[in-house]
């Protein structure tokens, strides 16, 4: 039975967060070749769960922290491990000091991400990902601009990306995703209606049907 795991953050003075959890589910997409998830088979459970997969990306060693004011993201871990920090915005743009340093907001959650993990984020809720491993250039992976999978067959186009070092493969559901660093409207982010399915346990009553709060044809959370 996979494990999942919730994690309730509160809105802070600069990220709006959300009433809904984060959502890790630990080990959950098989890795056919015991380091590797494979990319088409994700792409298709994701898809048929109603979510949109955009891109794969291959991580840096750090990032902002950001988070979607428009849309709930899934990020699937296809290979290599990381550390995620969530909840909290960067009080400087200086990449050494909000990663190693302590320039980011108290309220922080911080986890490991290792491939075969599944992490369901609400719209709100900050993240950044550092320490990766291996060590890699950040680069998009998929053809398009990281907004869809421009490819006549998406399928056929995940499976032949070649995975290195730390990667994850990102899928929305309720809008545009968008790179906000902090601010924002905070009620209208948490508005992001509820997705009819979770990506990973569809209508199952294991993943965000029981554990997000609110109805699929209501924009109230409450």
């Amino acid at each position: 039975m996979t494990e999942v795991r919730q994690y309730q953050l509160s809105p802070t003075s600069l990220i709006p967060n959300s009433p809904r959890p984060l959502l890790h589910y630990k080990n959950v997409l098989a890795r056919p070749n015991h380091s590797h998830c494979d990319p088409a088979e994700v792409w298709d459970m994701f898809t048929q769960n109603g979510w949109d997969v955009q891109w794969i990306f291959r991580y840096g060693p750090t990032q902002l922290s950001h988070y979607h004011s428009k849309a709930h993201e899934c990020m699937a871990v296809l290979s290599g491990t990381a550390r995620i920090r969530f909840g909290v915005a960067d009080t400087s743009e200086d990449l050494m000091k909000n990663t190693y340093g302590s320039s980011w907001e108290d309220g922080e959650v911080e986890l490991n991400g290792e491939a075969g993990d599944v992490f369901i984020i609400p719209a709100g809720v900050a993240h950044k990902t550092f320490n990766t491993k291996p060590e890699a250039e950040f680069q998009l992976l998929t053809p398009g601009t990281g907004h869809g999978i421009k490819a006549d067959d998406p399928k056929k186009a995940l499976a032949d990306v070649q995975l290195s070092g730390y990667t994850m493969m990102g899928a929305y559901s309720g809008g545009e995703w968008d790179f906000v660093k902090s601010g924002g409207n905070y009620e209208k982010v948490w508005s992001v209606p509820k997705p009819q399915y979770d990506p990973v346990f569809g209508d199952s009553e294991r993943g965000l049907c029981k554990t997000w709060r609110g109805s699929v044809n209501t924009q109230s959370v409450l």
